[in-house]
């Protein structure tokens, strides 16, 4: 490259670059050093300054001034420290988002879970007898009476369960399932694939549409290990359809001497259409049927972080619990201990609405989600300016995570239509402000369902970062 005429000789360049030892007594270095280290901080200025010396060898441009080096490496430094998972605000209607983090845990949770963390505990220790314990003890009692099962055992998530439940009951046999229950979940993650990671052969029955009891008659032999009954939490298939009851299958796997397992996915632990919600099936009503062991996920319907757990007959659980997958997939001291405090929320169902924030959400009333898109439309109108109309409209939110998915819950939110930005850009600069909006493009607009900002607090810092800014400045 041809350097410019009026750019200095290379080695005056050069000369020009201030030395580390110069940049480290500047004021602002010397805070950035008290508040992360001096290792950190002379690192990333040494990484700088080779970038610079390279920058001025093909003589492009003059030496950078001191203060443009320092504001350089304050903009590294906090790159490299700043948190990469951050707050968001979900605005994209789906309240059990799985891509920002499904449920929100209760403040107890999580409270529960800061003090498993910072001391020790008797996380796999028996203090009644001073000998080692078992770490599913301290949630099995509460879920069994919750349930009504005779055991339970934990794994990491539900498809980790369903693992562990199929490893431990079929591992070697045939798991006979319906071809209308063959799911696929987020992430390309397949019952077929969890079937064969558990070391069992996947023994199709029925078709896609209609799978009768004599297919499974027919299907199950001597080579069966278990029949896995897999709920569709995660999509409908209507129509000319039939399957049999869940009794029917507890009934024909008793007869045969195989366990019925079954793969329930959301979770629910209460019926949901006190609420007037739609009804999802429950682990008692499984247990009820006749199902030998019931799996289903702690961070979706539940209201609870991430796990997965298994209840049903004790001397299958005592089986999974020897499993060696059993300690592969267990639960960390943090989640046992959010998952107790959370468990506790449903020892009391007439306050669960109140206190569990998942089902708090889903049972907001349209009207207030509407008064909060009504309260925040002018901070949004002002934050576009000129390049986008900001109006209040009818939007419907679901539930996610697979959870009753072709149900819609009435809600509100602001559409953001264009008048001189892209909706594409709109929706970026959002998720670009100091707290990301997440909202969803649909229409050639940008909606920001409201539901899930249910908190005068929320309200106040969503429109304060607005009053920081504005879409045009970003464009």
């Amino acid at each position: 490259m041809d350097r410019p005429a009026d750019l200095p000789p290379a080695g005056a360049r050069f000369s020009a670059i201030p030395s580390v030892d110069r940049l480290l007594r500047d004021a602002r270095v010397e805070r950035a050093i008290a508040r992360h280290g001096r290792a950190l901080v002379l690192a990333e200025l040494r990484r700088l300054l080779d970038d610079e010396r390279a920058a001025l060898e093909d003589g492009a441009r003059a030496a950078a001034a001191p203060e443009a080096l320092v504001d350089a490496v304050l903009a590294r430094i906090d790159a490299v420290v700043r948190p990469s998972m951050r707050r968001v605000f979900n605005l994209t209607g789906t309240v059990l988002h799985t891509n920002l983090g499904r449920a929100l845990l209760p403040r107890a949770a999580v409270a529960a879970a800061a003090r498993a963390l910072a001391r020790p505990s008797n996380l796999e220790y028996d203090l009644a007898r001073g000998e080692r314990g078992e770490r599913d003890a301290h949630v099995e009692r509460l879920i069994c009476r919750i349930t009504g099962a005779e055991a339970a055992v934990l794994a990491n998530n539900n498809a980790g369960a369903v693992l562990l439940a199929l490893g431990t009951v079929a591992a070697g046999r045939e798991v006979a399932v319906s071809r209308g229950e063959l799911v696929e979940i987020g992430g390309s993650f397949r019952i077929p694939e969890i079937v064969e990671a558990a070391g069992c052969r996947l023994r199709e029955v029925g078709t896609t549409n209609r799978t009768h009891l004599a297919d499974y008659e027919r299907a199950v032999g001597a080579q069966t290990g278990a029949i896995l009954r897999v709920h569709a939490s995660n999509y409908a298939i209507v129509g000319f359809v039939a399957t049999p009851g869940e009794a029917e299958l507890a009934r024909l796997a008793r007869a045969r001497g195989v366990p019925l397992v079954s793969d329930l996915g959301s979770g629910s632990l209460v019926d949901l259409t006190r609420w007037g919600l739609p009804a999802e099936p429950t682990p008692m009503q499984s247990l009820a049927a006749g199902a030998d062991a019931v799996t289903f996920s702690g961070d979706k319907l539940l209201g609870g972080p991430q796990a997965g757990i298994v209840v049903g007959r004790r001397e299958l659980v005592a089986r999974m619990r020897r499993n060696p997958l059993k300690r592969a997939l267990r639960l960390d001291k943090g989640r046992l201990a959010a998952l107790e405090e959370v468990l506790r929320l449903y020892l009391d169902p007439d306050r669960l609405a109140e206190r569990l924030p998942t089902l708090r959400l889903l049972v907001r009333p349209r009207a207030e989600i509407a008064a909060t898109a009504e309260r925040l439309r002018a901070a949004v109108q002002a934050w576009c300016g000129a390049l986008a109309v900001v109006d209040v409209a009818d939007c419907a939110s679901q539930v996610g995570s697979g959870s009753l998915p072709v149900d819609r819950l009435p809600s509100a939110a602001l559409r953001i239509a264009p008048a001189g930005a892209s909706a594409a850009q709109i929706a970026s600069r959002l998720r670009a402000l100091p707290i990301p909006v997440v909202g969803r493009v649909h229409d050639d607009a940008v909606w920001l369902d409201c539901r899930c900002l249910a908190s005068a607090a929320d309200e106040a810092s969503f429109a304060a970062q607005l009053r920081a800014g504005g879409l045009a400045e970003a464009r």
